[in-house]
């Protein structure tokens, strides 16, 4: 057997592994390993190639997707790290945008910087914003920064100068200085990381960089050595936070692209997804054991950013994180999965979330030494989940310690019995999800009634039901391999590279060959990933200029042709710009002077059809045939009601259900609300369609 294609996702709880052989897929989940995450992939991939009855040298591609780097900055684990910036300029990180993101606040707390201040030093150097010299650089001081490194034991280090992404010559020389007397550490400069205008978001995302970087080139020297003596010596590629794939040795120079490498795998999925079933707006939900993640589709498409926030002090309030300026699948990310917390207030309220259970001990239902009540457990309690068929009878649930630990930790607090608690725990957890949704549709000036959601993750087909529900949502789709749906939607990520560098430039004084020049070097840093894609399609190219008019603070990214520009271009891009202005704030203001700060070139090249990529006929409809019954908690109604069971894989497409129902595979479980009907579609996908009286 050759040919096969092996897809990895790690996330908090739950590793999931993907195989896809010539004659179909083969996918497992395995308890992630915190302690040491290539082990967890190893098993599971030892684990799929058996039951596939496949060898490791059988597979021509492996793709890998992980929250590492996310939570290493989050929990606040990385690397010891230091920044050298320009003399006067240490406290970047702290001044951050000069605002308070909560106003009215009086004890707002702002994020605590990657790097105290002690450990952020100065280099005597100047350049000025078009990149002349203004100060040397002091190479004698600078080297010496080098023993003040090693006696303060830091492990990686930031370089951002004054205007280094203009004039990058201080940074690339500090970077020599510091390495011929320190070849240990690892260093990251402001110009490869984010080569962009704007000094706080530059700084904070090489120092975000720096901060992982220990840690990810680590893991992935481990893995990768761990795969070859398994006997796997294919191509490893990553999945980065735009949803494209790139080289390991990328991902090692720059790990902070991967902060959504594993959540860009549920959003491709759902974008393939939305195009089967011809959802042209739709909601994609990929819940897993420690989060939630929320991407709004558009004409089929997720919407793309050039930057996030993460470790949000307030999870709602734009400013409250560290902002990073890298390619980004926009979306919205909460504490709330199959292993999130929950517990009573001192007002005696349920609060669910963020913080999780994990993989270790886990939820108290998985009997490995958790005793804290998780949404898991409440599902359990409430009939959702079948405590011997759980991960394909593989993992026995216990029962009694998931009530144990809701009638201790909720039920007791509030006066009530454990199943009222269970109940409430998972009614809180489902309005968390629909009101980020709605949060996250209103900062985009989206409407949500009219879409499809389509649910991945181990945890979302349990809740996207109710959540539809609350969201005035009509149909839900739970795609085939819905459970490991971002290794899924990893097999169909493209082999693509996002290339950036800041110019300023007004279109009043279009220099034409000084921006040929530098979509040539954009194309050439470009092609160096893309041509890795070996099989993958041919080339496709796009181009992005963020634009405004002079003397605004804030930009618009427009996209722009592809082509060799001429002096007379300038009328044309002005033109785009006036496009996408109108489209956006409905007007453009005449006689203003437009600029350009920052050029973008997108190489891709598109993977291989896949099996699940062939049209299927339309099937005959029929009945499905029920396993048998189970009592399940519907909250649509407000009570236990009996719910029939199906087995997924022995659904075809064509058959039909009507909820409560719940349908059982070895990767989760869909719950169909009592106002639901169902139908399996001609790809396999299980689609929910809410009744019209209900």
């Amino acid at each position: 057997m050759t040919g096969c294609r092996l897809a990895v996702d790690i996330g908090g709880t739950f590793t999931d592994v993907v195989l896809e052989t010539p004659s179909g897929f083969v996918s497992d989940k395995v308890l992630t390993t915190p302690a040491a995450p290539e082990q967890g992939v190893l098993n599971g991939v030892r684990q799929v190639l058996a039951r596939a009855n496949a060898a490791a040298s059988d597979v021509g591609i492996a793709i890998h997707g992980a929250t590492l780097a996310t939570n290493a900055i989050i929990e606040r684990k990385g690397a010891r790290t230091a920044l050298i910036a320009t003399r006067g300029f240490r406290d970047t990180l702290e001044f951050a945008f000069g605002h308070r993101f909560d106003q009215y606040d009086l004890l707002m707390q702002r994020p605590e910087p990657l790097v105290p201040r002690p450990l952020r030093l100065e280099a005597a150097e100047r350049v000025a914003a078009d990149g002349g010299v203004l100060l040397p650089l002091d190479e004698a001081s600078t080297r010496g920064l080098a023993k003040t490194l090693r006696a303060e034991k830091v492990e990686s280090v930031a370089i951002c100068f004054m205007h280094g992404y203009r004039n990058p010559a201080h940074e690339a020389r500090a970077r020599e200085l510091l390495l011929a007397e320190a070849p240990e550490l690892h260093v990251s400069v402001s110009h490869e990381i984010c080569p962009e205008i704007r000094e706080y978001e530059r700084t904070s995302t090489t120092v975000a960089n720096a901060y992982v970087q220990p840690l990810i080139a680590s893991y992935l020297g481990r893995l990768t050595e761990g795969l070859r003596a398994m006997g796997l010596t294919a191509p490893l590629l990553m999945i980065m936070s735009s949803g494209s794939l790139a080289s390991v040795e990328t991902a090692k120079r720059f790990p902070i692209r991967l902060v959504e490498s594993g959540p860009a795998g549920g959003a491709i999925l759902g974008q393939h997804v939305a195009r089967q079933v011809g959802a042209e707006k739709a909601i994609a939900l990929d819940m897993g054991g420690t989060t939630a993640k929320i991407i709004l589709l558009n004409n089929f498409e997720p919407r793309h950013a050039r930057s996030l926030e993460v470790a949000r002090v307030q999870r709602f309030l734009a400013g409250s994180g560290l902002p990073l300026r890298i390619p980004v699948i926009d979306m919205i990310e909460i504490g709330a999965g199959g292993g999130s917390i929950a517990s009573v207030d001192s007002l005696g309220r349920i609060v669910v979330g963020p913080r999780s259970a994990g993989a270790s001990p886990g939820p108290a239902c998985y009997g490995l030494g958790g005793g804290q009540p998780t949404i898991s457990d409440a599902d359990l309690l409430l009939g959702k989940l079948d405590p011997d068929g759980f991960a394909g009878g593989t993992m026995r649930l216990d029962e009694a310690a998931a009530r144990s630990a809701i009638e201790t930790e909720v039920a007791a607090k509030m006066g009530v019995d454990a199943a009222t608690a269970a109940a409430g725990i998972v009614e809180i957890v489902d309005e968390n999800m629909a009101n980020a949704t709605r949060v996250h549709a209103s900062d985009h000036g989206d409407e949500i009634e009219s879409r499809t959601l389509i649910a991945t993750g181990g945890a979302a087909p349990l809740h996207a039901g109710r959540i539809a529900r609350k969201l005035g949502v009509d149909r839900v789709v739970i795609p085939v391999g819905a459970g490991v749906g971002s290794a899924h939607g990893f097999l169909k990520a493209p082999v693509a590279y996002e290339a950036v560098a800041s110019h300023v430039l007004s279109l009043k004084s279009f220099d034409n060959t000084a921006i040929n020049a530098l979509f040539a070097r954009l194309r050439a840093e470009a092609r160096k990933i893309v041509d890795l894609g070996v099989g993958y399609g041919p080339i496709a190219e796009r181009r992005f200029a963020d634009m405004r008019y002079r003397g605004q603070g804030h930009d618009l990214q427009v996209e722009i042709p592809a082509r060799e520009y001429a002096a007379n271009d300038a009328a044309a891009l002005a033109e785009l710009f006036d496009s996408t202005y109108r489209r956006v704030y409905n007007r453009v203001i005449p006689g203003l002077a437009v600029e350009a700060l920052t050029w973008t070139l997108v190489l891709s090249r598109a993977p291989p059809a896949s099996l699940s990529d062939a049209p299927n006929a339309i099937p005959a409809a029929s009945l499905a045939e029920a396993a048998g019954v189970r009592r399940v908690f519907d909250a649509d109604v407000g009570a236990f009601v009996e719910a029939s069971v199906f087995a997924r894989g022995k659904m075809k497409p064509g058959a039909r259900f009507s909820g409560p129902a719940l349908i059982v595979e070895d990767q989760t479980t869909t719950f169909a609300p009592s106002a639901f009907d169902g139908i399996v579609s001609p790809e396999g996908h299980i689609v929910l369609t809410r009744r019209s009286q209900a």
